[in-house]
């Protein structure tokens, strides 16, 4: 089979074509045949370096795919088989024409909804569902959304009023990409490559922080004192947070971490079907900036790196 091939850190030229042996699935596992690939920036993060990832040799990297089940492992229903599932690998794997994967990671495509819309949404909608969720608005709460046009940001725009907020700040970093944040409901925009634009900020009851890095202090110090919640799910910057114990006990807010294991099974076993229920019956939208053969990833690398697209950058084998 085709696959894209990670052999070292560096950059999107690292990402090479190889002829690869069709995997197998394993217990618990289905073989699917992919038909949509999902890209994410995270996964440039990895190529690079910049973000650290066990890896022993060249690796086959991507965590999203859309495809038919061809095979199934043990313990898992035959029923399954040619039937079209969008899931997650866990971390690696997806950039191939074949990828075995948790037949607990995947959910069916809905009846009128695309492949290519199903793998858009799925993964970074359910996460944003699963912040807004864990966040608990009360309803009458400023929030603030960090990379407020990025594939998880979007979605929190797009929602928070839905769940409580009575006003969503976003930043976004470039005039077309501000422009989108409140063309999906934010009510104040902020260019987040203005290194000042923090000192713009109200008290804000809720952050989503996806940025980390020092940027993360500076919007601690606006959080609501006493009930301001902070939630850390992304490292845009590379580097975690720079929040210490004392920072939260000053202004007796809370930061969370939405992360691991635990947070994964959450916003997979429940948070993943429902936001594909909200596709199927137009209650979300998924935003697609550009679709690629398998063979042109280093390419979809160079897209999200450049920061210049909005919405999902898709492969196809």
């Amino acid at each position: 089979m085709r696959a894209i091939v990670l052999s070292g850190t560096g950059g999107p030229e690292r990402l090479e074509v190889a002829d690869l042996p069709r995997p197998s699935p394993g217990e618990g596992q289905v073989l699917i045949r992919a038909q949509v690939i999902g890209v994410s920036y995270a996964e440039t993060q990895i190529r690079s370096g910049a973000l650290p990832f066990p890896m022993s040799g060249p690796t086959v990297i991507g965590a999203e795919v859309t495809g038919e089940v061809v095979e199934v492992g043990p313990g898992v229903d035959e029923k399954l088989l040619g039937s079209t599932l969008v899931g997650v690998t866990g971390g690696l794997g997806s950039y191939a024409e074949y990828v075995a994967m948790p037949a607990a990671m995947t959910c069916p495509v809905p009846d009128g909804v695309t492949p290519a819309e199903a793998l858009a949404i799925a993964a970074p909608g359910a996460i944003a569902l699963g912040l807004l969720h864990r966040a608990k608005l009360e309803g009458g709460e400023t929030v603030l959304v960090e990379a407020g046009t990025s594939s998880v940001g979007g979605h929190l725009v797009r929602h928070a009023k839905e769940f409580g907020a009575a006003h969503v700040i976003a930043t976004a970093g470039s005039p077309a990409k501000r422009e989108r944040a409140a063309v999906l409901g934010a009510d104040t925009v902020l260019d987040h490559y203005d290194p000042d634009w923090p000192a713009e900020l109200p008290d804000v009851d809720v952050v989503f922080e996806s940025i980390g890095g020092a940027r993360a202090k500076q919007v601690l110090d606006h959080l609501t004192p006493g009930s301001g919640r902070l939630l850390s799910y992304g490292l845009l910057s590379g580097e975690p947070p720079a929040i210490t114990a004392a920072d939260l006990m000053e202004r007796g807010v809370t930061v969370t971490g939405c992360s691991g294991p635990a947070w994964a099974a959450q916003v997979f076993g429940t948070h993943y079907p429902e936001m594909l229920s909200r596709l199927a019956s137009g209650r979300s939208e998924a935003t697609i900036a550009r679709t690629l053969p398998l063979e042109q990833a280093a390419e979809a690398h160079r897209l999200l790196e450049s920061h210049a697209v909005t919405g999902r950058v898709l492969l196809t084998p």
